[in-house]
């Protein structure tokens, strides 16, 4: 190739794409985002999750909204699209994992990771405007509650979160990077976070890594979706690649190819790992075996529950305002939805356990038989948001999927360590019952729970793991993708242990340790 477009093409958004694309500017590359969800400013986001089209991202029913729904045989996931990728629809929470995390899983022997990595969760926090919530209301005294009635009152705390807590609807320059950022708007707890906040107070990564990014000259290129990455020249990629794109919206779209001396693969799991197991299959090869091992979904169960009372609103709050930590694996969050997003309701049924799809069916049954006055209420006469927490229960304890490519280039699961994940472990189960007694509710799932008997989880991990070598890893510590030059991947796929908490911090911290590495340009990459 005579010419090169971009010293680095960055495919994806997200947490990773978004620390990528900033630092790599600052350091004086010239770098293009490929980003195949839209651009969504505040006024864009759906004013409930009714407006499917605004909420769902399902192409081939046109629907290009900023949630995706994937399900599988052992789960089902829930993902972020947009310009910000899962920033613009996860609920804001930053936790630090406790220190386990830094010690298991594939790499572990490559590092002190808890050390090293302090200074970059520092900066994480500071650049995603990390504060305490300052407020509780409905839905987290509901929690502190289950806490005073377990008798452990003092595991029950706010949650530390990217939202600015200025005065309620107030607009003032901006308060984070000393007026290089965008003005912001302060919050005013409608519990609207995960549908897309509207109010300019949530700090997706488009208010700061991407707006940085572009003030230095990065640019973003969206609703476009990477099909192939080629090599040129030699085929380590020590000379450049050859990106191939279409339009994602568009069903005739163009297709078009850029260059780049690297590529940093930024998709989140379902994007990353999907392409890269398609690319080894083709155009790069000498990707590790080890691609689409170790999958990780914190062992995660999502049950939510309706209270009865009419004087409660469990819509007010910030999306995840409190947490409870049940014991030394374990812990316990409030989610919740803005009043009128009332959609979810359609795919619920009651929450029942059972050992096979018959029993719980059965069980379905009898709960509606017996309590048929609070179920009307909950589906046809109470709003469903309003009335109505989700509780995030998750887990340090390990196991592992292994996603792959079927015969007809489909991406599929299957289990690789442990028992395979279950919607029905006996801890969230007792936390379910304690929280639905605490705030005089029933419970209901996601339908495919009781039909299925999977789980459904928002934090999907690993896929393209470090390793000391391609044997155990895709990548190493560094983020290098073995058996090629100036290639990367830095976004969740790279998620090596179980955090056991919400994941976006520790991919931005482990994203401004790999950037870190990069040195300033001058004419040559690093290898």
């Amino acid at each position: 190739m005579n010419t090169i477009d971009y010293d680095y093409i960055i495919i994806g958004s997200g947490f990773g794409g978004s620390v990528s694309a900033l630092r790599l500017s600052e350091k004086g590359y010239k770098v293009l985002v490929i980003e195949k969800g839209k651009w969504y400013k505040s006024k864009d986001f759906p004013k409930s999750n009714w407006n499917i089209k605004k909420w769902l991202w399902m192409p081939s029913l046109r629907f290009f909204g900023i949630m995706k729904l994937s399900i599988f045989r052992h789960i089902a996931i829930i993902s972020g699209t947009g310009v910000g990728g899962g920033s613009l629809v996860y609920a804001n929470t930053l936790p630090t994992p406790k220190t386990a995390f830094f010690n298991s899983g594939s790499w572990k022997d490559l590092n002190d990771w808890e050390t090293d990595l302090k200074p970059y969760y520092k900066e994480a926090l500071r650049m995603l405007g990390a504060t305490q919530n300052p407020k509780i209301f409905d839905g987290d005294k509901g929690l502190k509650k289950v806490a005073e009635d377990l008798n452990i009152l003092k595991k029950f705390d706010t949650t530390r979160v990217g939202v600015y807590f200025g005065k309620a609807a107030e607009t003032v320059k901006d308060p984070y990077f000393n007026g290089e950022g965008p003005d912001r708007t302060g919050c005013t707890f409608c519990g609207a976070c995960m549908t897309g906040c509207r109010y300019n107070a949530k700090n997706t990564l488009d208010k700061n890594y991407l707006y940085l990014a572009q003030k230095q000259g990065a640019e973003i290129l969206a609703e476009q979706e990477v099909y192939n990455v080629q090599p040129f020249g030699n085929m380590n990629g020590s000379e450049g690649y050859e990106v191939s794109l279409k339009r994602s919206t568009r069903i005739f779209g163009k297709h078009q190819k850029i260059t780049a001396k690297g590529v940093i693969f930024s998709g989140g799991v379902l994007g990353t790992v999907k392409l890269l197991l398609k690319l080894k299959q083709k155009s790069l090869p000498n990707i590790s075996e080890k691609i689409g091992e170790d999958i990780r979904s914190n062992n995660e169960t999502l049950i939510s529950v309706s209270g009865l009372e009419k004087d409660k609103n469990f819509s007010k709050g910030i999306a995840i305002g409190s947490i409870l930590d049940t014991d030394e694996n374990s812990h316990l969050e409030i989610c919740r939805y803005g009043e009128g997003s009332d959609a979810w309701k359609l795919a619920h049924l009651p929450y029942v356990t059972g050992s096979n799809v018959f029993s719980r069916l059965f069980k379905t049954f009898i709960k509606l038989l017996k309590n048929p006055v609070d179920y009307f209420k909950i589906y046809f006469v109470n709003g469903w948001a309003k009335n109505t927490v989700v509780l995030l229960f998750m887990q340090t304890l390990d196991s592992t999927l292994k996603f792959k490519r079927n015969i007809f280039g489909k991406m599929t699961s299957t289990v690789s360590m442990g028992n395979a994940p279950t919607p029905f472990i006996p801890e969230s189960i007792q936390l379910v019952k304690a929280y639905q007694k605490a705030i005089n509710g029933v419970s209901t799932s996601f339908a495919l729970e009781t039909l299925a008997g999977i789980p459904s989880t928002a934090h999907i991990l690993g896929g393209a793991v470090m390793g000391k070598d391609k044997t155990t890893g895709v990548i190493d510590k560094d983020n290098k993708m073995f058996g090629y030059k100036n290639m990367y991947v830095i976004d969740g796929a790279m998620i090596s242990a179980n955090p056991g908490v919400n994941p976006s911090l520790t991919i931005t911290a482990i994203a401004e340790r790999a950037l870190d590495k990069f040195p300033k340009k001058n004419n040559t990459l690093i290898s």
